[in-house]
């Protein structure tokens, strides 16, 4: 195991990167741009109500931002997916997104592979949060799937 994977073992490490992310989100504000696809994805059991738009160009994500109205544990998933997958191949962010979902859902995962993602890897023992844990992951995975459609 890494000194990286060590440090994630921490609930407090993974608690202030959560509380980091939420207050200081990577890539929050949307752009005027009809090269980035869009997914507006809302939620009935909380507050969440974000979009999500990627700049996938030849099969590779150039760029992802969120914006909107979203609880702690969405805005912070959102905002370390968004740094996660960006640069990476459609393939790569598919496989990335399923280690994740395997994650969230209590199953066997990759640590390594989910770098910052795994601080929520406790979301599964709290149902009513998956979705919020999700919301963003969701998006992506809608995207993902619309430009495979047009390839």
């Amino acid at each position: 195991m890494s000194e990286y994977e060590n440090l994630l073992d921490d609930p407090m490490v993974l608690r202030e990167l959560i509380m980091d992310h939420y207050k200081y989100p990577h890539n929050h504000s949307l752009v005027d741009d009809m090269r980035y696809r869009r997914a507006h994805m809302s939620s009935e059991s909380c507050i969440d109500d974000i979009t999500v738009q990627a700049d996938i160009e030849d099969g590779v994500i150039k760029d992802i931002r969120f914006d909107g109205v979203a609880c702690t544990i969405s805005t912070a998933s959102t905002s370390i997916m968004s740094d996660l997958l960006k640069g990476k191949t459609v393939k790569e962010a598919s496989d990335l997104i399923n280690e994740y979902m395997n994650m969230v859902d209590g199953k066997e995962y990759d640590a390594a592979k989910l770098e910052e993602a795994v601080a929520m890897k406790n979301v599964y023992r709290q149902a009513n949060r998956i979705k919020c844990a999700t919301i963003g992951w969701n998006a992506m995975k809608q995207m993902i799937a619309e430009s495979e459609g047009e390839q």
